[in-house]
């Protein structure tokens, strides 16, 4: 299959996730505990990926599994590096506010890059380095308000710890990314065993944070797998049939493509999410909108379009002397 095949989808599913989340409310409210979502869709990937990995064990051809714990344990590191950046997360809201947060967050375009650079030894063309940046810009434009609103006045005047903590969580966001590509990349083990490895892992990592939820609220609603499944509707299982779809692409996109894939297929996501809000749920479209898409679209190209597309070479030397040897024989005749 075809990256970018992979790539379209996963706009397509991330740009569903916020829409189908929204969706699930009721009244504006969630009647489900959404701390169960990441279990569950962490439960799914896990049942998916075993299912093919039994399969690839019964045909023919025995799958490729690393069983040494020393290789499995480089598995818990992803889950580790979440946990921490989602309490990051957290933190820099209690210091800035969501619009700001969201702007902040493209940071992790650039550090993934700086990060895919330095840590996996990937060199970027200067023209990719361009697109990288421009796509960062290109979101940030579409997320900016206009001055006239009051979260313009808002976007510079939170405390330098909450700029700290934002830079911090696109750093952690890109580490993440760029440490699990190292791990799908670093030997030629079926795509399925690791996702198994990561995948438990992760499951095991939500199950504590849903027992940690549960102690430091007391235990006022009870233990959680007893109301795990309390108000969950269609809308909500799709929610978590999204988000296990999407982590599996994403792996998939790791083995076979790489981060920076990853994430123009974010960005862009994030860039149909907002443009079909606007006939969802009546968003006002705005200028920074319609700019923020143009710039990503122009990074999109300079990125993954071949260099003959963006500039004008000059003629190789063969082609200039075989030039000259074939009007040397026509004058000779």
């Amino acid at each position: 299959m075809q990256w970018y095949y992979v790539a379209a989808l996963l706009t397509l599913l991330t740009s569903s996730q916020g829409i189908l989340t929204t969706l699930s409310q009721t009244n504006g409210r969630y009647k489900y505990d959404y701390a169960t979502v990441p279990f569950l869709a962490e439960i799914f990937k896990l049942l998916v990926s075993g299912f093919f990995l039994w399969r690839e064990i019964k045909s023919q051809s025995s799958p490729r599994m690393t069983t040494e714990w020393k290789a499995v344990r480089l598995f818990v590191v992803p889950s580790i590096i979440y946990l921490v950046h989602n309490n990051v997360q957290f933190a820099t809201l209690t210091y800035v506010d969501p619009s700001t947060y969201q702007i902040m967050g493209n940071l992790k375009i650039v550090t993934t890059g700086i990060l895919f650079r330095l840590f996996l030894k990937r060199k970027l063309s200067n023209l990719q380095w361009l697109a990288i940046i421009l796509l960062a810009v290109g979101t940030t434009t579409s997320q900016v308000k206009g001055c006239g609103e009051a979260s313009c006045d808002s976007l510079f005047s939170a405390p330098i710890q909450g700029y700290v903590l934002g830079i911090l969580s696109a750093c952690l966001s890109a580490l993440a990314g760029v440490y699990t590509e190292y791990l799908m990349k670093k030997n030629n083990d079926s795509l399925y065993w690791q996702n198994v490895q990561l995948y438990a892992f992760g499951a095991m990592f939500n199950c504590a944070r849903l027992h940690w939820d549960d102690y430091s609220g007391g235990y006022e609603k009870g233990p959680w797998w007893q109301r795990l499944l309390n108000g969950y509707t269609f809308t909500t299982w799709m929610v978590v049939l999204n988000l296990g779809s999407t982590g599996l692409l994403v792996s998939w996109l790791m083995k076979f493509a790489d981060n920076i894939v990853k994430v123009y297929s974010t960005s862009m996501a994030m860039l149909l999410t907002t443009v079909l809000s606007v006939y969802l749920f009546n968003s006002q479209p705005t200028v920074q909108l319609f700019l923020g898409i143009i710039i990503c679209m122009i990074s999109l190209h300079m990125y993954f379009a071949p260099v003959r597309m963006l500039v004008d070479l000059p003629a190789t030397s063969k082609s200039v002397s075989s030039t000259l040897k074939e009007v040397t024989v026509e004058n000779h005749e």
